[in-house]
């Protein structure tokens, strides 16, 4: 299965520094996805809310009457085909302010519909979800820890199947605060090239059998 002229890939970052390598990884993106359609959504530079307010959870509850923010968020991502969350790893997880934005955008009646009556009813089928851990440590560290597999857990099982949403690839940076630059670069291209092959074929990459090429 091959992306068709309506798709559309939403890369979502969260890094308040513009010279950072999370967001080179974007450029990367975009650039590698061109002639395809690419929207970038820079929580930083967007100034998204991410605390949960009482209206949210009340929101939460009710399923529907969502602030206004929240709401632009919905119909970004019902554009999109394809979503891409590139993110630098802090403290083994994702940084607060694009946890934030997952709770308050990936809520009841819009990301999923839950009742004690019915049950779990998953909503985003429609999209495809890939991830882009930017990690200090070396892919060693991570799996003699078991930090790569509890981060994809808790990302992949916790939040993109209880959603619905269809895996798409999860491709590290591992050794991102190493000082050479041409290694970091390496990286860098093994990880665009997982999530454009995702992409654009249609099917997951799985970036543990891409290390073992």
């Amino acid at each position: 299965m091959t992306t068709d002229d309506n798709s559309l890939t939403l890369l979502v970052t969260a890094n308040p520094d513009p010279e950072s390598l999370t967001h080179h990884v974007i450029e990367r993106l975009q650039e590698a996805l061109t002639p395809q359609a690419v929207e970038v959504a820079d929580l930083h530079q967007e100034q998204f809310d991410p605390r949960f307010t009482l209206a949210d959870r009340r929101a939460y509850h009710q399923g529907g009457d969502y602030p206004p923010d929240v709401i632009r968020e919905h119909r970004r991502l019902e554009r999109a085909t394809d979503l891409v969350l590139v993110f630098p790893v802090y403290w083994w997880s994702m940084p607060a302010l694009l946890k934030g934005w997952i709770d308050r955008v990936f809520v009841n009646g819009w990301a999923f519909e839950y009742s004690p009556s019915t049950g779990l009813r998953p909503k985003l089928q429609h999209l495809r979800t890939h991830l882009v851990p930017v990690a200090g440590s070396d892919a060693g560290m991570y799996e003699r820890h078991g930090y790569e597999r509890a981060l994809k857990t808790q990302i992949e099982h916790g939040i993109v199947d209880y959603c619905g949403s269809r895996r798409g690839a999860t491709a590290f940076v591992y050794d991102s605060e190493q000082l050479l630059a041409e290694a970091t670069e390496e990286n860098v291209d093994r990880a665009v090239r997982i999530i454009t092959e995702a992409i654009r074929s249609g099917r997951p990459t799985h970036d543990t059998e891409d290390r073992r090429e």
